[in-house]
């Protein structure tokens, strides 16, 4: 089969489209014979070797997919050979990725892909749909007729957080940063849209919230907004940290005085239940109308610009495409 196989962490270069054995699955797993991969910043990351934990080399890069079921593992009795399936964080016990025509991964990765979604939204589904979940329910807990404000919501885990928060019941808030992504979260589901490039638009946000404050706040970029979070959350509230790109000086009084809790959370320490949790919530979330945002389609061969267009953030949602 042809997969990208990366032999040495570095640039974008590194990135090798090339043949390499087919993987069988072993009991408990299964292979997936990909039509599409998503491409996560976290894979990045880890191509260029500056990540807490890297892969053995040499590996094949790539956490999210999609495609069909091509072979079923002793054990597995959920899924068989020709379904229509999406990976999710894979939970590869080899370095088998999605960068390739076949992957192998645990069973519990995989689920049903519904015919409404085409298998590019599918491969877009997986990390971004698990962050989303995990920062939403297992984290924030959110309730119906809560406020849910969602700082950065028209990027990946945005959107679905949006669409899900809204499923909820919850009062849903997001912003963008130009007047196309705040028509994207209204069509998604949100009561309500601001841009983060206009001053004054947290004052705009509490006052539709009556003075109150939202009780949730997801976060996309918390070295800048964190204490701005702090000041507009209602008392209890809680924010849950989702990305981050550096440091900030934080007051602690800013939780204190509201009896706040600021969460961090990194689905590669999703317990086990959670997980599994979570990618029922997802299914049954596609099966009544949940979409994927796709900026970009690459040939599987176009890796490293799909990795190129992904640090410089151009795009959107990448997703590579395997014949």
């Amino acid at each position: 089969m042809k997969a990208i196989i990366v032999s040495s962490f570095g640039d974008e270069e590194v990135l090798k489209y090339q043949e390499t054995e087919t993987p069988t699955p072993a009991a408990g797993e299964v292979r997936v014979k990909i039509k599409a991969a998503g491409v996560n910043p976290v894979e990045t990351y880890i191509r260029s070797g500056h990540y807490t934990a890297l892969p053995a080399l040499p590996y094949t890069p790539g956490n999210d997919g999609s495609g069909i079921v091509d072979a079923v593992g002793d054990g597995v009795e959920h899924l068989k050979k020709g379904d229509r399936v999406f990976v999710a964080a894979a939970l590869a016990r080899r370095n088998t990725g999605t960068y390739a025509d076949y992957t192998v991964c645990d069973a519990d990765a995989v689920r049903y892909l519904p015919q409404n979604l085409s298998f590019s939204e599918g491969a877009a589904l997986g990390t971004p749909g698990l962050a989303a979940t995990y920062a939403l329910y297992s984290k924030a807990k959110i309730k119906p007729g809560e406020t849910v404000f969602i700082h950065g919501a028209s990027g990946g885990v945005g959107s679905l957080a949006v669409q899900l928060a809204r499923r909820t019941g919850t009062f849903v808030m997001g912003t963008a940063g130009d007047p196309e992504g705040m028509t994207l979260i209204e069509k998604l589901g949100a009561h309500r849209a601001f841009n983060h490039r206009s001053p004054g638009y947290l004052e705009a946000v509490k006052q539709e919230t009556g003075e109150h404050g939202p009780d949730v706040i997801i976060e996309m970029v918390a070295n800048i907004n964190l204490m701005k979070d702090m000041e507009l959350l209602a008392k209890y509230g809680r924010v849950v940290i989702v990305g981050n790109h550096g440091t900030l000086e934080f007051d602690p009084r800013s939780a204190m005085t509201k009896d706040a809790v600021v969460m961090g959370m990194n689905i590669g320490n999703m317990p086990q239940e959670d997980y599994i949790a979570n990618m029922y919530t997802l299914s049954a979330a596609m099966e009544t109308g949940l979409h994927t945002i796709i900026g970009k389609e690459l040939p599987l061969c176009q890796a490293e610009q799909a990795h190129r267009d992904v640090r410089e953030g151009k795009g959107g949602k990448v997703v590579l495409t395997v014949e």
